[in-house]
């Protein structure tokens, strides 16, 4: 609504929070707006999937952005993402660099779309994973009227 602010404070970056102007923003496993491939690309896709938003249902958009969610696209040179995990990484470094990440040790197991409309109308969606080996989701879903 009119007037309010959204804030970012990241936990390894030693600075005060950070006031956003409104915008499309990145966020993986490092500081805001790092430019990891795989944040570049999720970044696009995420933009693209909005651009189409007026054509879509609620329940079709929040679909298209679980699609966006779970890209599996190797995102490979990763010498950014290697840099910062160093040895721990190295491993399943190819497997990281996708946005949706799978690994029998590491990876994805939640994704969240929240949707506000103009009226205040959010639709909360939470796709979480029971099974990698099964490849089984709980899904859960949840509207409500924020008070504006």
């Amino acid at each position: 609504t009119k007037g309010d602010t959204m804030c970012y404070y990241g936990s390894k970056s030693g600075q005060e929070p950070k006031t956003l102007e409104p915008g499309i923003y990145g966020l993986s496993n490092s500081l805001l707006e790092t430019p990891w491939k795989k944040l570049v690309l999720g970044k696009k896709l995420f933009t693209d999937a909005i651009k189409q938003s007026n054509e879509l249902s609620p329940e079709n958009l929040v679909q298209e952005l679980i699609t966006v969610l779970n890209n599996e696209e190797f995102q490979m040179p990763a010498t950014d993402i290697e840099e910062q995990g160093q040895d721990f990484i190295r491993p399943i470094l190819k497997e990281i660099s996708a946005l949706f990440v799978r690994t029998s040790s590491y990876g994805t197991r939640t994704n969240t779309v929240i949707l506000v409309d103009a009226k205040g109308h959010v639709n909360f969606t939470e796709r979480t994973m029971l099974s990698p080996d099964a490849n089984q989701w709980k899904v859960s879903s949840f509207q409500f009227e924020l008070e504006i």
